[in-house]
Parts: C-alpha cells; sequence; structure tokens
C-alpha cells in the first residue's frame, strides 16, 4: 500500500498534534506492507523526522499576522506540489494528520483532533479561525474515513457536522516510551540545571496560549499560601503562542520571587525527566481533543490535576483530580489537595502509571492502517 502522508506538522517544535503525525509515521513506516511517502511542503520523501526551529515556526507566525493571505498562498502551493507528487508516485491512500487535506483524487483518511476553533474561537487567532472555517469542512466532506483521537471529538464531529457515524473511527494517541518513571538519582542533572527538587513541584506543560487557560493556572497557584508556593514553585514548560500578555503580566511577581519558572520548549528527553521529577502536573485546558500532557505525566507515574470537561476525563479517569477550569477556587483546591496530601499522591501514581499503559502508538497504528484499507475499499465501492 501506497500512502501520502501530509509531514508539514513536523516542520518548526512539535506541539500535539506534531508529535501524533510524528509517532503515527514512525510505526506505520516500519510495516512490511506500506510504503509511506511523507510530504515535507514542496516534494516527497520517504524519510520521516521532525524538521525546522522554533525561530522558524515564530517567523512564519509573525508575517501570517501581518499578512494573513500567505496562509492561502502557502495553501496553494502545497495543494499544487502535492497533487503533482501523489500522482507520480501512484499513491493508494492518502492520509492527512492535521485536519485540512490537500488536492488528491483518490481515498482520503482525515484525521480531526477537536472543534476548538468552533467551540473556543476566541482562544484561537483569527487568521487560524479564519482558515479552519475556509478549508476544514470541504476536507471533513471528501474523507472516506474520518479518525477522531477521542469519543468525545467523535460526537463532537457528528454534532456539529452531521458525519454518518460509520465512517467515523475514534483511536486514542498513544504514550511516547520516553515518558516513564525516573528516579531522582537519574533526574537529578536536569533538576539541578533548572534549580529543582525532585517531587518539589507542580508542572505545567503546553503553548503558551488562551485555551490552555494557562492565566487561570496563574491565578489559581498565586492564591495558595506563601509557604506552599516556596516549597512547590509552579515550572512551566512549552513553546510561545499568542496573546501572553495577561500570563506574563502574572506570572512577573511570582517569578521574581522565585515561587514560577518559564522554561519555554524543551527537548523530548528533558521534557520527560521534568514530568518524571514532578510533584504533579497542572493542565485545566479549557478544550482538549485528547490531552497528551496528561498521558505523559501518567506514563512517568505522575498524577494530573486536569479539567472535567472536555476528554480529559477520558484520558485521566480515576487516576488524578478533576477540576472546572473555569473555577480558579476548584483549580487552586486541586493543586493545594496534591500538594499536602501526599498519601493521595502516592496512590493515585501507580493507578496512572497502569492506565497509561492501555495508550500505545502501537496500537494506533494498527488500528489507523486498518482505516487506510477500509477507505480504500470503500473509495472503490462509491466508484462502482
Amino acid at each position: 500500500m501506497r500512502i501520502a502522508y501530509n509531514a508539514t506538522s513536523l516542520i518548526g517544535p512539535l506541539t500535539g498534534i506534531g508529535q501524533y503525525a510524528l509517532q503515527l509515521a514512525l510505526r506505520i513506516e516500519q510495516r512490511k506492507d506500506a510504503e509511506l511517502f511523507m510530504f515535507y511542503g514542496s516534494n516527497f520523501e520517504r524519510k520521516v523526522e521532525p524538521r525546522g526551529h522554533a525561530y522558524a515556526s515564530r517567523a512564519r507566525q509573525a508575517i501570517r499576522r501581518m499578512a494573513p493571505f500567505m496562509f492561502d498562498i502557502a495553501m496553494y502551493r502545497r495543494r499544487r506540489n502535492f497533487a503533482r507528487g501523489a500522482k507520480a508516485i501512484g499513491i493508494d491512500v492518502y492520509h492527512e494528520p492535521n485536519f485540512l487535506a490537500l488536492d488528491f483524487d483518490g481515498p482520503l483518511v482525515l484525521t480531526v483532533h477537536d472543534l476548538s476553533w468552533i467551540r473556543y474561537p476566541h482562544t484561537h487567532p483569527q487568521e487560524r479561525v479564519r482558515a479552519m472555517h475556509k478549508y476544514f469542512e470541504p476536507s471533513l466532506r471528501r474523507a472516506n474515513i474520518v479518525l477522531t483521537v477521542s469519543e468525545f471529538v467523535k460526537r463532537e464531529v457528528i454534532e456539529v457536522f452531521g458525519i454518518e457515524p460509520s465512517t467515523i473511527r475514534a483511536i486514542p494517541n498513544g504514550l511516547d516510551p520516553v515518558f516513564r518513571p525516573r528516579s531522582e538519582h537519574e533526574a537529578r542533572p536536569v533538576l539541578a540545571k533548572h534549580g529543582l527538587e525532585y517531587a518539589r513541584y507542580l508542572l505545567s506543560v503546553g503553548t503558551l496560549e488562551p485555551r490552555k487557560n494557562l492565566e487561570r493556572t496563574v491565578q489559581a497557584y498565586s492564591t495558595l499560601p506563601a509557604q506552599l508556593r516556596a516549597r512547590f514553585p509552579l515550572v512551566i514548560v512549552g513553546a510561545t503562542g499568542w496573546h501572553t500578555q495577561g500570563i506574563r503580566s502574572t506570572l512577573a511577581p511570582l517569578i521574581e520571587r522565585g515561587e514560577a519558572k518559564v522554561l519555554g520548549f524543551l527537548d523530548r528527553e528533558e521534557l520527560a525527566t521534568l514530568t518524571a521529577a514532578a510533584a504533579a502536573l497542572v493542565y485545566p485546558s479549557i478544550y482538549e481533543g485528547f490531552g497528551l500532557p496528561p498521558l505523559e505525566a501518567m506514563g512517568s507515574s505522575v498524577p494530573a490535576i486536569a479539567s472535567n470537561v472536555s476528554s480529559l476525563p477520558e484520558v485521566v479517569g480515576d487516576t488524578g483530580l478533576l477540576v472546572d477550569p473555569f473555577d480558579v477556587d476548584s483549580i487552586a483546591a486541586g493543586m493545594r489537595t496534591m500538594i499536602e496530601d501526599e498519601a493521595l499522591r502516592s496512590s493515585l501514581a501507580p493507578k496512572a502509571l497502569e492506565r497509561a499503559r492501555a495508550f500505545t502508538w502501537e496500537a494506533c497504528a494498527e488500528k489507523t492502517f486498518a482505516a487506510y484499507g477500509d477507505a480504500i475499499k470503500g473509495s472503490r465501492h462509491s466508484s462502482r
């Protein structure tokens, strides 16, 4: 089977969608019955790898803010290059792992990660919302098989767009093996680098943007007693997104007192070490299609404080504390409970680790490859 795979989400720092695209492609590439052709924007290659740097991604974002039509120009070029390359190769099926399909006159499998730009448009830049409204629904209607990363997103797609349920496969994300329990001795070099102590900080992971609810997270943390903040600083890891002025102004006094640290985007190994050495993950996101950081914490035997909405209860289950993401007091109560109740943390940690083991990229890849076959069969049937 010859598979065209849009790999443009691997260009620049990898967020959740980039990790999905990478981890899935790495597993499908290993199959003897698959030939994977990766499209990096201008041409197809056989190599699966992340490309680009954070500064390049920030430059593209700045250009789009100044000239929103640049996205349309880039989309036009990608569509043209993709269509030419796919025809020359003789592709059997095209998988678009990132919402917006390129031009291909054949079986299409489309992954939908969430509908956040519809449910919470104010949490996205205007140019992103505009592009999603323009390009997403035509892609969705063209797809032979739609993949969602959770049952929650499957319900969303059916409710909002009326898609036939039999064409949708809910296939959860997997856990990257780099996220695993680590001893204090193993974590010591990374902790020393950042001036942290083992199991003595709260970790927040995610792009700095409104949807991740970091401003309420920081507000909630600020209400904790000073002695707790001194013992358990808030550590924030993630690439800089957009509309961060409010977050930064709220953070400033905490950083000055040493109660918060903003580490920016970290490589995978360093992030995994900091995750495993945290007392708990704080992730009260407003809306998630899946939520990889809580799963990664669980796989590191670290309990999560997560939102009680969208897909997060589906991922976390009873292995963490679920809080109201719109209520600062609820988030703060979750933080305080997790800090003060060491017995609770100790009881949740093994449960989290056990639950995380059910989420594997191997299972995700196996089910996704089966969807490719279904798309090809469905396309043949509809063309008769």
